[in-house]
């Protein structure tokens, strides 16, 4: 049932299309949700390393989950005045630029299927991780855009018609969902296709070149707050006035950001945020970007990512054949830790280290329990985080405490063990919804006081000599196998 909210009030609508739903989201001005739908969506995987989504359903996802969120309003949907859109930041995709039709699968950013093409350009890897901010590597869009010119027949043909449009999974949600139907791209979606200067904040003609795709196709860039155009969905029409990727805009979850936080948050995959107010530069063997625009202020970001978060409990889930693992690990986490260790590359290893292919294996008692290896897999989410935290250190300010979100944040042995490698209180706020409330916060406008009441549980650090020796040879095993 929705929360009563102020009558007559204005009401924000966010969608935030994740990789396995798309979900709407009523905001009231205190940033508080009051209504929502949800609609769960498909990720196929034809061949090893391929993700694929279907354009077509995450459209239809996307007006489903609005109708449901403002059906359960009723009139008072008439209330929301404006939308924001978060969604997969890598994941792109090909369509028509008339019609609108998808002319390819949506590449899901856990797709690779160009690691080994990639692999070829590694040469190349300084200079594009200088122009873009982001390290080299098939997770972006840039090589499975060029996978679809050379293996798609539809796309081939639109692109001699004149009639091609590619790039981030937003760009053609905003055309698909908006009256306007607009071709454009925010910083922080752009960014991920890897054919995006980070400094002229427009595409980039070399790297066009580099990655041997055509010009011409792509968004115009944009600010990500601005009227995008008018959202038209489940008889909901009001201006679009931010868009952002969803990790990016988890960072405004809390409001306007604090340089000495770092932003975690833990989902299918993970990622640890620092913002910054001014351009961080070079920062080796980490992602830079842009993950606030408005035309007069932005605000940028250092990052580093961990590719097996939730996605590495589904994957031993799945080995195991323990279907409610996530369930169990809770109270496998309160236990006395074992000594053995996991490294984990699942779905390829993000930074600091930066191998799209990488042996995942625990290390230790080849007679590992099954709560043993849950534990591991669950410490090596900490361990990568921590890895980001401590590479990021010399180019942002001190650090004081650490934000978490997301779903895989609730766990609280997870938030312990992170709180006491760092030496900083871990603050994790009452909401799984923060890329949602993000997008938010910035369609309403920025408001002073966002979700200033919202439940928080603090975990302070504690000596645990173990938890550190632990690390210490994780960190160890990482090096040996990866060289960094």
């Amino acid at each position: 049932m929705p929360q009563q909210s102020g009558v007559g009030e204005p009401l924000i609508l966010a969608i935030d299309q994740g990789t396995h739903a798309s979900r709407a989201l009523v905001f009231d001005a205190r940033g508080e949700v009051i209504a929502q739908g949800e609609q769960e969506v498909g990720l196929t995987r034809p061949q090893a390393d391929w993700a694929e989504h279907d354009g077509e359903e995450i459209v239809a996802s996307v007006h489903d989950a609005v109708a449901r969120a403002a059906g359960s309003l009723g009139p008072r949907a008439r209330q929301i005045a404006a939308a924001g859109l978060s969604s997969q930041r890598a994941s792109c995709v090909c369509w028509d630029r008339v019609t609108g039709a998808p002319l390819s699968p949506v590449f899901s950013w856990q797709d690779r299927r160009m690691h080994a093409w990639i692999d070829a350009l590694q040469a190349h890897g300084d200079d594009v991780h200088r122009r873009t901010g982001l390290f080299l590597s098939p997770h972006y869009g840039a090589s499975k855009l060029r996978w679809a010119l050379e293996r798609l027949p539809a796309v081939r043909r639109a692109l001699e018609a004149g009639r091609l449009a590619w790039g981030p999974m937003v760009s053609f949600l905003a055309f698909r969902l908006l009256k306007e139907r607009p071709l454009l791209a925010d910083p922080q979606c752009a960014a991920r296709t890897q054919l995006w200067n980070l400094h002229t904040r427009d595409w980039d003609p070399e790297l066009l070149k580099l990655f041997g795709l055509p010009a011409g196709c792509l968004p115009r860039s944009a600010s990500t707050c601005q009227r995008w155009g008018t959202l038209a969905s489940a008889g909901v029409e009001v201006p679009l006035a931010a868009v952002n990727g969803d990790q990016s805009a988890a960072v405004f979850a809390f409001g306007w950001p604090e340089a000495e936080s770092a932003y975690v948050n833990i989902g299918t995959s993970a990622f640890v945020q620092r913002a910054l107010m001014h351009a961080p530069g070079h920062v080796p063997r980490q992602l830079t970007g842009i993950i606030l625009a408005d035309g007069a202020t932005s605000v940028y970001m250092v990052e580093g990512n961990v590719n097996g978060a939730g996605a590495g409990l589904q994957w031993l889930s799945a080995q195991l054949g323990i279907d409610d693992l996530t369930s169990r690990l809770p109270a496998w986490l309160e236990r006395p830790p074992p000594a053995l260790l996991f490294l984990n590359g699942i779905a390829g290893l993000g930074g600091p280290f930066w191998q799209a292919r990488f042996d995942s294996r625990f290390v230790g008692d080849d007679a590992a329990e099954p709560w043993q290896k849950a534990v591991a897999l669950a410490e090596s989410i900490a361990f990568l985080l921590q890895a980001n935290i401590e590479h990021m250190a010399p180019y942002v300010p001190k650090l004081s405490r650490i934000r978490v979100s997301g779903g895989v944040s609730r766990l609280d042995g997870l938030c312990s063990r992170l709180a006491s490698l760092n030496g900083v209180p871990v603050h994790r706020r009452d909401d799984p919804e923060a890329s949602a409330r993000g997008i938010a916060y910035l369609a309403a406008g920025r408001p002073a006081h966002w979700h200033a009441g919202a439940a928080e549980d603090v975990f302070e650090p504690w000596h645990d000599p173990a938890l550190r020796s632990r690390y210490r040879r994780w960190r160890s095993l990482m090096a040996e196998a990866t060289g960094v």
